[in-house]
């Protein structure tokens, strides 16, 4: 006699499926949350000692007293400054672009926007939970906080006049990174600053949105 067929139960095979996505799924997490923290962490550190190192090796050309300070338009997708939030504890190299490139790398700079310590909006985007989140912390920022940008020849202090944790947009609002936030139609005369990222731990087209203004330059 032939031995009987055993059959496979389909809730069995349902919760192997299961199984498999969730142990898959846990994994991509893991790596999202963690591991591309851990991994951007010293490339970040790296990029900021070099931008440092360069700006020590090559000096910026000396402004005479009363000049505006002129920063150079950087070259796309590669470090140009660095950010600091000292109420954050933050310190991270600005990057040339907001591509999911560059902001693996560092804080982006929207291309087109004013350049640091310039008349206009100087606009910043940054991770809130991957790629080293560097603006993890940001929704705690405060009104009268600081946000100190370092470049070639100058340290630009803004002070926040709008906290991130206050306003909320859709992802597709750009009056944010106005030359005059809100105000298309006005021509700046002075410096502002616009600092987003995600509202959320999770991905959704909620963005939480700061501004800030220039407050004090500091020649090297």
């Amino acid at each position: 006699m032939c031995a009987a067929r055993r059959t496979v139960s389909p809730l069995l095979v349902l919760l192997i499926v299961v199984l498999v996505a969730l142990v898959g799924l846990g994994g991509y997490l893991g790596w999202q949350f963690w591991g591309t923290n851990v991994l951007a962490a010293g490339p970040a550190t790296d990029e900021v000692t070099a931008l440092r190192d360069a700006w020590k090796a090559a000096p910026a050309p000396t402004q005479e007293e009363g000049e505006p300070v002129v920063v150079e338009e950087p070259t796309l997708h590669e470090p140009a400054w660095v950010l600091r939030i000292p109420t954050l504890d933050l310190q991270y190299p600005v990057i040339a672009g907001v591509d999911p490139d560059d902001l693996t790398r560092g804080v982006g700079w929207y291309p087109g926007t004013a350049l640091p310590g310039q008349l206009g909006n100087a606009a910043f985007a940054g991770n809130r939970t991957t790629h080293g989140k560097p603006f993890a912390r940001l929704l705690e920022l405060k009104v009268g906080d600081e946000v100190v940008i370092e470049t070639a020849g100058a340290v630009f202090t803004y002070t926040v006049v709008s906290a991130p944790g206050e306003l909320t947009v859709n992802k597709d609002e750009s009056w944010v990174i106005d030359p005059v936030p809100g105000r298309p139609d006005e021509v700046p005369t002075q410096a502002y600053l616009t600092l987003t990222t995600a509202e959320d731990l999770v991905a959704t087209d909620d963005r939480a949105v700061g501004f800030a203004t220039l407050t004090t330059t500091e020649t090297r």
